[in-house]
């Protein structure tokens, strides 16, 4: 009879209480049994570990290996990755002559084909975990970039305001005593268009940009 030991794997405590994971694990490791396995089957012990695939020292796996080492029963993943996500890890198992290993994903693969997938999985890793922390750094320097941009034109901003500021007070000695004198803001625009004093653009003084000088002035 067919033995086999059945190990599942999730990352975080919040998969293994939803069992987010757990269930497609569980239903490829059923399909395995029922299509592709020989008969009669059965399962020697089950056991699963909340873990991250990075750290291959985990209490249920050790438990597992423990089993099939001394039953002889195969252990049954339901993907290469939920037994580690180092292919050095794995071709360390599967050197030992104590241990056979079946993956319900890819139920014909022998030991070479894992281990060639297992190579090309973590280099896939590796090319994305690079890709990822290239974009980030793109990310960031643009964020640079932009934020350099922000800060230009802010201080350009307040360049011009200041400007404006700095003309409103000079243009306050001529305003301020007709409008301390009564007169009105069209008066006053009209004076200074006799006087030919330039407005900031350079165009005809209007009563609006008058009260604007006044208000500059006030700031």
């Amino acid at each position: 009879m067919r033995q086999y030991v059945v190990y599942t794997r999730v990352s975080t405590k919040e998969q293994g209480r939803s069992g987010l994971g757990l269930e497609a694990q569980e239903r490829d490791i059923e399909l395995f049994l029922t299509n592709y396995s020989e008969v009669p089957w059965e399962i020697a012990g089950t056991f699963r570990d909340v873990q991250s695939g990075g750290d291959d020292d985990r209490p249920q796996l050790r438990a597992a290996l423990e089993l099939c080492r001394r039953s002889g029963a195969e252990l049954l993943v339901a993907k290469l990755d939920r037994l580690s996500r180092k292919v050095a890890f794995i071709a360390q198992l599967m050197d030992d002559p104590k241990l056979r290993l079946r993956v319900a994903t890819m139920p014909q693969a022998d030991k070479f084909q894992l281990h060639i997938y297992a190579a090309l999985a973590e280099q896939e890793r590796d090319f994305i975990s690079a890709r990822t922390k290239t974009a980030l750094k793109a990310a960031k320097a643009r964020g640079k970039a932009l934020g350099g941009l922000r800060d230009t034109t802010m201080r350009r901003n307040a360049a011009i305001q200041q400007k404006a500021v700095s003309e409103a007070q000079i243009l306050l000695q001529i305003i301020g005593p007709m409008r301390d004198a009564g007169q009105t803001l069209e008066a006053i625009a009209a004076a200074l268009d006799r006087m030919e004093v330039a407005t900031s653009r350079g165009g005809k003084w209007t009563a609006k940009q008058v009260s604007r000088v006044l208000a500059r002035s006030r700031s």
